[in-house]
């Protein structure tokens, strides 16, 4: 039985995973911040995190791949989505470069506490199975 296989370390998994896209495509916009006709895109997960989160339903504990599944899976996977409404440049370019520093930053920070949460969570487990912390 995989320790890690539990569906809160799916979930962190999933959300660094979105983190880790989020930075590309925000670093994406940087680099296209000049470039004539460019629009921004930005990084959906939490918003679809929580609304599977939300909806009815709940989801068995499969302790081996051969069992069947109980309930629905929430494995919502991060989209990305282009803003072709907004124009902020004569050029018709939508990327206000503070905008996606200060972005950059709490994507960062996010990334960071996810990290030392999984971190935490497996020093925890390494205690319990007599590990040393």
């Amino acid at each position: 039985m995989n320790i890690l296989n539990k569906p809160s370390f799916q979930t962190l998994e999933r959300a660094l995973d979105a983190a880790t896209l989020r930075q590309k495509v925000i670093a994406d916009n940087v680099a296209n911040v000049d470039t004539p006709f460019f629009k921004r895109s930005e990084v959906r997960f939490e918003e679809l995190l929580q609304q599977e989160m939300n909806g009815a339903g709940i989801e068995g504990y499969r302790t081996d791949p051969r069992h069947f599944y109980i309930g629905r899976p929430a494995k919502p996977e991060p989209q990305i989505v282009r803003d072709n409404q907004s124009m902020i440049n004569n050029n018709l370019n939508n990327v206000d470069i503070d905008y996606e520093m200060a972005l950059m930053a709490k994507n960062q920070l996010r990334y960071n506490v996810m990290v030392q949460q999984v971190s935490g969570e497996i020093k925890k487990i390494r205690t319990a199975i007599g590990g040393r912390g």
